[in-house]
């Protein structure tokens, strides 16, 4: 049997109608309030199918290189100059521009007829890639890997399967050799990942009171972004990265700070034990495998984490 939709109107409320999903059974599986100027015209609908386009103007502005013009360039600019610093066609980066006025994240104003761009204290701050709080890394990323992965969407709900071979010819067995396939990718993903952490990183690590934890080991910590989070918001803890070998030379060489007080070490966490420590982070790792393996990853950091006294999880914790 299938399930029915009911309409509800409630007496004196024209402006609004309930809309509830209906079982079999007669229970009502979800409701959603919706407004009658949205059943007569579906704004949110078509917000949501052309949602992909905003995304893809904010990628190919990053690409292009414009935040970063306008950030260094002291002036507004008209779309003649932008284009002429970029080496695009001038209707084409009015186009983009205006789009970017449209969704607030440029501004512009008219200055004898001609158009001048600059961008706001927002693009300034998180697209710009000179910005210390930049998420250009991430939206190159999304761009150029996830964006074409997602094109595939379709197939990956009838295989249950990544989309790597048919979207980049590479095996989907093994989702890193994909994601580390040369330095150049390896680069761009955990650029990626250091973008995220430099967001959220911190309101993650003071989520809970981790101060009696005295040795931390962030499994699978990639770039350092989030231990390097840990480390400033516990300076009496031992923070060290476990990371694949070349993952974690690729972080040294190229993410490493001059202040760093975080470790670094070598290891496949489901091939070796892992390094002694009061608390193991698993942070955005565990979707990357079937349940098996994370069942896998679970127990072995249970077993490795050693009884602490004073603290308020008794046996260690794994997050």
């Amino acid at each position: 049997m299938k399930a029915r939709n009911r309409v509800v109107e409630k007496p004196g409320e024209q402006q609004q109608r309930s809309v509830f999903c209906v079982l079999p059974n007669g229970f009502p599986a979800m409701a959603e309030h919706l407004s009658q100027s949205e059943l007569d015209y579906p704004f949110k609908l078509l917000e949501y199918f052309n949602g992909f386009r905003v995304s893809k103007v904010i990628f190919s502005a990053c690409e292009l290189g414009v935040f970063d013009l306008l950030l260094h360039s002291q002036k507004p600019l008209s779309a003649a100059e932008v284009s002429q610093e970029l080496g695009t066609s001038e209707d084409g980066m009015e186009r983009l521009l205006d789009v970017l006025v449209g969704i607030e994240i440029l501004e512009v104003e008219l200055t004898k007829g001609t158009a001048y761009y600059s961008s706001t204290d927002v693009a300034n701050l998180y697209l710009a890639k000179s910005s210390p709080k930049s998420l250009h890394d991430m939206i190159i990323y999304q761009s150029q890997t996830i964006y074409p992965l997602w094109n595939n969407m379709v197939d990956a709900v009838r295989e249950g399967k990544n989309q790597n071979e048919k979207t980049f010819g590479l095996s989907s067995e093994d989702i890193f050799s994909a994601i580390y396939r040369s330095e150049e990718q390896m680069l761009k993903f955990m650029g990626l990942m250091n973008s995220t952490w430099i967001i959220d990183g911190h309101d993650i690590v003071t989520a809970f009171d981790l101060t009696c934890f005295k040795s931390i080991v962030d499994v699978g910590g990639c770039s350092g972004a989030l231990a390097r989070e840990l480390a400033k918001a516990y300076p009496a803890s031992t923070v060290t990265v476990l990371d694949l070998p070349k993952v974690v030379q690729t972080a040294q060489k190229h993410f490493s700070q001059s202040d760093d007080t975080i470790h670094f070490h070598e290891g496949d966490f489901f091939e070796e034990d892992l390094p002694a420590a009061d608390l193991y982070v698993l942070a955005r790792i565990i979707h990357d495998w079937k349940e098996e393996k994370c069942l896998t990853l679970a127990e072995e950091n249970s077993c490795s984490l050693p009884a602490r006294r004073g603290c308020s999880a008794s046996g260690g914790s794994a997050v």
